[in-house]
């Protein structure tokens, strides 16, 4: 599927139910049609891998994810060995007898059969598809050096099998919560594009819409509230969009019309995940709901 204009990416997108403005619309508008990677920087919580998620279902794609941590190297994202199967390959041979050499053995353990496809490789091998790439910044500089490898050319080398290539390069989505500074390098591969906190009412269109079990007075009671909390600046982790959702959903299954500071406080795991911050956002509640 082709999508000729940024308002066609706004409207597919709509259509998952991920409303993004102008300016998200259209950077995924040219990372489309340019075949560039996208960059996605932002708060946790502002709808990164959501936005992944919904070119991936908008397209009618498979979503392959590599979810990056520290340590994490080529061998994870790229391929493995399937060992165990190897060897009962092994033993089979052995079983079989033959006059099989022993270089013909060995050549036979790398088959495509025993590959365990990673994500990057799985992406290559699948294209056309969405490949994730969430939270880079959690790896290291080598990491982002073979992603740079691979986001150039597209093609992977397996010693034992030949090259692998994308025929259509896959749709690439990177995200960072900025715990570090990425290179300059991996950056310029990439359109770049910083999400931030939706305002009031995109927020309330994003809970009307992915929520519409929520009322309409209540998601804007939520919403209103949950912006103020991050007006605060003083949360170790400020609630985003997925904690708004969440909170206004536990807030409904307990029957609540109207935010209450019985009800607020009942519901605040929700909202909230560190004990510091549900210390303040209870003083903080109880300033915003009293009557």
């Amino acid at each position: 599927m082709v999508l000729e204009s940024p308002a066609a990416v706004a409207e597919h997108l709509g259509a998952t139910g991920y409303l993004s403005d102008d300016a998200l619309a259209t950077v995924t508008y040219l990372a489309l049609r340019m075949q560039r990677p996208l960059l996605l920087e932002g708060e946790p919580g502002t709808g990164k891998t959501a936005l992944a998620e919904a070119i991936a279902e908008s397209l009618g794609l498979p979503l392959v994810r590599l979810q990056c941590y520290e340590g994490i190297d080529a061998t994870q994202a790229l391929y493995d060995w399937d060992f165990p199967r190897q060897i009962l390959h092994l033993r089979a041979l052995e079983a079989a007898g033959g006059d099989r050499s022993v270089e013909e053995a060995e050549k036979s353990l790398y088959d495509a059969r025993f590959l365990l496809a990673r994500p990057v490789l799985q992406a290559l091998q699948e294209s056309p598809a969405v490949l994730l790439v969430d939270e880079v910044d959690r790896a290291d500089d080598e990491f982002e050096a073979f992603l740079l490898e691979v986001l150039s050319t597209y093609q992977v080398s397996i010693p034992e099998l030949g090259t692998v290539r994308a025929a259509t390069p896959p749709v690439v989505v990177l995200t960072s919560n900025r715990t570090r500074e990425l290179h300059d390098a991996l950056k310029r591969r990439c359109l770049y594009h910083w999400i931030d906190h939706p305002g009031l009412e995109r927020e309330v269109a994003i809970v009307r819409s992915r929520a519409p079990e929520v009322s309409e007075a209540l998601a804007r009671q939520v919403v209103g509230v949950v912006q103020g909390l991050r007006d605060r600046g003083d949360l170790q982790k400020p609630p985003g969009v997925a904690e708004t959702l969440d909170w206004a959903r536990a807030l409904t299954y307990l029957g609540t019309a109207e935010i209450d500071l019985a009800a607020a406080s009942a519901t605040l795991g929700a909202l909230v995940k560190y004990r510091e911050d549900a210390d303040r956002v209870r003083q903080a509640l109880d300033q915003m709901l009293r009557p």
